[in-house]
């Protein structure tokens, strides 16, 4: 089963994302008070827009993560189908294990 390295978001651009969303809010929090009229429109209006672009890279990354799940579980699927007995195999010995895990304690 390969994987995907690239993603259109990386996990970088995210938080980063995030971390502009978060600074802006609190600047605009800060700077309420001073603020009048169009600097405050163009304070909103840039809250606004980073609250767009962090939903939009939501979105993204949770359809990635959706197609990547399913991609998973089709993978795993054709695994079990096509060696059942490795299958049964690994499941046994994973039970196994387990087993032992818990009855120490």
């Amino acid at each position: 089963m390969a994987r995907k390295t690239s993603t259109p978001r990386t996990q970088d651009d995210l938080v980063a994302d995030f971390k502009a969303l978060v600074a802006d809010t609190e600047r605009l929090l800060q700077h309420t008070a001073e603020l009048a009229g169009d600097q405050a429109d163009e304070l909103r209006g840039q809250l606004l827009e980073n609250l767009e672009r962090a939903r939009d890279s939501l979105r993204v990354t949770e359809e990635g993560l959706r197609e990547r799940g399913r991609q998973a579980v089709d993978s795993a699927e054709s695994y079990v189908q096509q060696h059942p007995w490795q299958s049964i195999g690994v499941s046994a010995g994973v039970g196994f294990l387990l087993g032992l895990l818990f009855s120490r304690r």
